[in-house]
């Protein structure tokens, strides 16, 4: 009982994966830090950062509304 077998560590692996990958390519997009997406596998911290994401002021947003002044 005290050691993990190694599928444990695949899925993981895996779930760590499924949330760090997307914020690794979508933060830079947004004008933040890719590194800050390793903090997203902390739950309260990923919820966080969605909810940045989902909210703040992209730099393609900002290109847009210059363009139509």
């Amino acid at each position: 009982m005290g050691s993990f077998s190694i599928w444990h560590w695949l899925i993981v692996l895996f779930s760590l994966t499924i949330f760090v990958v997307p914020l690794w390519r979508i933060l830079p997009r947004a004008g933040v830090s890719k590194w800050v997406a390793v903090f997203g596998v902390l739950p309260l911290v990923a919820v966080i950062l969605w909810w940045m994401l989902a909210f703040m002021r992209w730099p393609g947003d900002l290109e847009k509304s210059a363009n139509n002044d």
